[in-house]
């Protein structure tokens, strides 16, 4: 069914002031399309825009295009753009910059290029048309095309500066340099300047196409440290702390200060990789069984952050179609100790765990696997614990593989088809890679089916199926997730319009004073 399109809201008086956002940034690129991480979603989202978004209820709403129909089977979906929708130099935002950013994204081939992975072909009838046909059916594309990743580009002046869409694109496109400096998209805001590991400051996009927003710039400034994030908060010198930890949280007392805690998307998870080279022993399904039971979630999470978290079993987050409702997982020691006897190994087991050393959502994954260390323990299972920088975690996960890990995910878009598609052991699954999965005796057919079953439906019953998938992934015991942190909202009190969105992480067009 088209949808009509969402008045614009109209903004607050405009503010002169720069809103200064204390955040330890983790940006890989100012490229909307290389671009891929948490502040990476905050920016694409702000200087660039999508095709439609979500608002607060996550419900898909129109921005680019005013309205959207797919066919009866899911394959082929047809959007109408904004008649008056421009980029920020004044030129109209076109089906040919759609069907261009779209190719891109894909022939990149970079960490965001699964979401157009399905995509058989794009067609652009008209300059207000454009129509997306699939490979298979895919109920989510609408939710994928609000994804901050999806975002539209000015083609004209991109491929002035060295930007390609075509097929050889990864190995022709060189334009990461040039929007390292400059931004070429539609949204409130635009670039000013990047300093790497100092300072990211957006200025208005006077010319909006709607509604301007209230503040004339956003200024992100690179602070690591939770307790140096609170200081500058309570001082006045920021105006948003985005990574306060619960701990730090609690010595706020500033009247001039705001607090709250709100459910999140996100999610910290373990992970056995039966194929990995520095095995000792084989993490069969039985060792695999023993490595849950002996897993005390709920007292990893209170030694860890209190009661700032919920307990997470399948690795879909709670709020999700298809997230929650799951059986409680069960802490049994001593049916741990009987199952890892019955898998020959009646005096225990060794097993090497290599993780990240940082803090992810307000949690220290050190902390964590101290705990989780001292749970085995109770069992005969002995874990060596390796803090590694991120990126030699990276190498080594995807690499000889990692026994035993820890490490977070966060959406990348409002739906459950890429938790199936990066957890699930189905072949070419990134964690199906990583445990080292090879025979197809290994892998688990159930979650394919399924998944091409719920990809074909929608609503409540596709909802049902991405549930039934959770409770595969559950069997399979090589994603363990533990919590899924609060998060904290921390601002001064004169700041308007905070609010964390499963897309876009901080939308900071809503921001005002």
């Amino acid at each position: 069914m088209a949808l009509a399109v969402a008045a614009p809201t109209p903004a607050s008086a405009q503010d002169d002031r720069p809103m200064v956002i204390a955040r330890n940034m983790d940006l890989n690129s100012l490229d909307p399309h290389r671009a891929f991480c948490d502040t990476c979603q905050i920016y694409n989202s702000s200087v660039y825009e999508t095709l439609v978004t979500l608002n607060a209820e996550n419900q898909l709403v129109p921005l680019l295009a005013e309205s959207w129909k797919a066919n009866g089977d899911q394959t082929e979906f047809t959007f109408t753009l904004a008649a008056d929708a421009k980029f920020s130099d004044g030129s109209p935002v076109e089906a040919k910059d759609v069907k261009w950013s779209w190719e891109r994204l894909k022939n990149l081939k970079g960490s965001a290029s699964f979401l157009m992975g399905n995509v058989a072909s794009i067609e652009t009838p008209d300059a207000r048309t454009v129509v997306v046909k699939m490979t298979a059916p895919n109920s989510e594309f609408v939710n994928i095309a609000s994804a901050p990743y999806t975002a539209i580009v000015n083609s004209d002046v991109a491929e002035a500066n060295g930007a390609k869409a075509g097929p050889d694109a990864d190995r022709k496109d060189n334009a990461e340099a040039w929007f390292l400096q400059n931004s070429a998209g539609s949204a409130p805001f635009v670039l000013e300047r990047y300093d790497p590991n100092a300072e990211l400051r957006l200025k208005r996009n006077d010319a909006y196409w709607r509604t301007p927003p209230a503040v004339s710039a956003i200024v992100f400034r690179q602070v690591k440290d939770a307790v140096a994030q609170a200081q500058m908060l309570e001082s006045g010198s920021a105006d948003i702390a985005m990574q306060i930890d619960p701990d730090t949280a609690k010595t706020l007392q500033n009247p001039d200060v705001t607090v709250k805690t709100v459910p999140s998307y996100n999610f910290i998870y373990l992970a056995l990789s039966p194929g990995a080279k520095a095995n000792k022993v084989p993490l069969t399904k039985e060792v695999r069984e023993a490595f849950e039971y002996a897993l005390d979630r709920k007292g990893i999470i209170e030694f860890t952050i209190g009661d700032e978290g919920q307990v997470i079993t399948a690795p879909i987050p709670i709020g999700f179609p298809g997230g929650g409702g799951y059986p409680e997982p069960e802490y049994n020691p001593e049916k741990a100790k009987e199952l890892l006897a019955k898998a020959g190994h009646p005096d225990g087991i060794t097993l090497e765990a290599t993780f990240p050393n940082l803090n992810a959502y307000g949690i220290d994954l050190s902390l964590l696997m101290q705990k989780v260390q001292q749970d085995m323990a109770k069992v005969g299972i002995k874990i060596e614990l390796q803090p590694v920088q991120f990126s030699t975690w990276r190498e080594r996960v995807n690499g000889d593989g990692i026994p035993l890990t820890a490490v977070f995910y966060a959406p990348d878009y409002f739906g459950t088809a890429q938790y199936v598609e990066y957890f699930g052991m189905t072949e070419g699954s990134p964690w199906a890679r990583r445990a080292g999965l090879k025979d197809p005796g290994d892998f688990n057919p159930r979650e394919a089916e399924l998944y091409k079953k719920a990809l074909a439906s929608s609503g409540d019953e596709a909802a049902k199926i991405w549930h039934e998938i959770g409770l595969e992934m559950i069997k399979d015991r090589i994603i363990f997730p533990i919590v899924s942190p609060n998060l904290i909202l921390a601002y001064r009190n004169d700041v308007k319009g905070v609010r964390y969105s499963a897309c876009c992480n901080l939308p900071l067009a809503e921001l005002s004073r």
